[in-house]
């Protein structure tokens, strides 16, 4: 989402790095190709303004001024207030009696009932029993959605006919009797904000009592998700915010601009289609990420959420015996495809974004499906030992996967000098130790 402010960012704090000493007149250079690039990308100019005083009150004094290497110290300034801007990360309220309501409110197209099973699966893997609620009669087809999301992460999903807010109620006392811990309320929105919505919401409210009414606002909007989120709060009184299509083709401004002009945290961030990608939202994280410092702390949990641990454990003990296969290597490949696209993934690997470095996504993705092809077109003997392949065989292969011979001698070439370095480093004593996956 961020992808044109970061390059800015980073092509601005690059020229910084380069000056042995900063005088105030560079930082003032520097601040103002980053409020250009802010502004660009959407961001408030309040917020814009804010941010730009508090990063210039310390990149002018003695902070910067003594640091050994004073470009290094202004970005780090810089993320530092980036991440106080984004706000403390909010986190779930799950006090309480139960079976706990959470509101999820907003306009059509935002994304609400997909919100409702992302988060419905993300508690249910958490050990709670989850009860959906469809309470959009507005929307056609809003119900059968929700059914349809409900049934492919196994929770249930109550329906009714009658008005909403007394809906709502009638589900939350039958949530309790099956012994529901969570009950999630998929309302109906509106093209924009009426005061028919704001008191079909504000009984709801009243008749179910929630620990959390969330806004799940569109960050593709821009300043219009903010002033959404403004409204919403004034009329409704919001708990949180959850953004979604953060993974879209924005300019990102809203997610920036959301905590300090609203005054509501947010929650968590919708990063895809699938029902697995709602993310915690994390201020520091999201700050590296803007700043091209990558994001391996979330990289390391979709990997933990994706692998299965012994698999790639015993994949991994394979790999330095030298009897890894190429069966081995087509499951490491699905696993790496379940966590996202592949650009994603790249950016959030420190160094892997910014001005200098040029990969092409797209590419990098159909090669991934390219091997996967390959691999797949391979008998299970052939993946096994791929010393049996011959010219009669590589062809057989490169044309049921749609490649060519040179592209399966480059794969078993690939395949091979990996499995013979991790052999000599697995015969070295000491040189390399697998940890236990716990």
């Amino acid at each position: 989402m961020f992808q044109n402010l970061s390059t800015k960012l980073q092509e601005t704090f690059e020229q910084l790095t380069r000056r042995g000493k900063l005088s105030e007149a560079d930082v003032d250079a520097a601040l103002r190709e980053v409020r250009f690039a802010l502004l660009e990308a959407d961001v408030h100019f309040s917020v814009v303004k804010s941010f730009l005083d508090r990063v210039r009150a310390r990149a002018v004094g003695v902070e910067v001024s003594r640091a050994l290497n004073p470009g290094q110290q202004v970005i780090k300034i810089v993320n530092e207030e980036l991440t106080a801007t984004l706000g403390e990360p909010g986190r779930l309220n799950l006090k309480g009696p139960q079976p706990r309501v959470i509101m999820l409110v907003g306009l059509q197209g935002g994304g609400k009932t997909t919100a409702a099973a992302k988060l419905a699966s993300r508690l249910r893997a958490q050990g709670e029993r989850v009860m959906l609620v469809a309470a959009d009669l507005q929307r056609p087809a809003a119900v059968q959605q929700l059914q349809t999301l409900g049934a492919a992460i196994d929770v249930p999903v109550y329906t009714g006919n009658g008005p909403p807010p007394q809906l709502c109620a009638e589900a939350v006392r039958s949530a309790e009797k099956q012994g529901k811990t969570v009950v999630i309320l998929d309302t109906a929105g509106r093209l924009q904000i009426d005061d028919v919505l704001m008191q079909e919401l504000a009984a709801i409210r009243e008749n179910t009592k929630p620990v959390e009414v969330l806004l799940v606002a569109d960050a593709m909007t821009g300043q219009e998700a903010v002033r959404i989120a403004e409204g919403f709060h004034k009329q409704v009184g919001l708990t949180g915010l959850i953004l979604t299509k953060v993974d879209g083709d924005a300019r990102g401004g809203a997610a920036i601009s959301m905590r300090s002009v609203t005054g509501v945290p947010i929650k968590f961030l919708g990063t895809g289609e699938k029902t697995d990608a709602l993310e915690a939202f994390e201020p520091g994280r999201l700050s590296g990420r803007i700043l091209g410092m990558g994001d391996l702390l979330s990289l390391i949990e979709k990997a933990e959420a994706t692998f299965d641990k012994e698999r790639a454990q015993k994949a991994a003990e394979r790999l330095v015996s030298g009897t890894f296969t190429l069966e081995d290597f087509a499951t490491q490949l699905r696993e790496v495809r379940k966590m996202g696209p592949i650009g994603q993934l790249l950016g959030m690997i420190p160094g892997m974004s910014g001005p200098k470095v040029q990969i092409d996504e797209q590419a990098a993705e159909q090669q991934l499906k390219r091997t996967e092809a390959m691999i797949s077109s391979m008998t299970p003997r052939e993946r096994r030992s791929p010393d049996i392949l011959n010219a009669s065989r590589k062809r057989r292969i490169a044309t049921g996967s749609g490649t060519s011979v040179y592209e399966i001698n480059q794969l078993v070439k690939q395949y091979k000098e990996m499995q013979k370095l991790m052999k000599q480093m697995g015969g070295k004593k000491g040189a390399l130790s697998l940890p236990r996956m716990r």
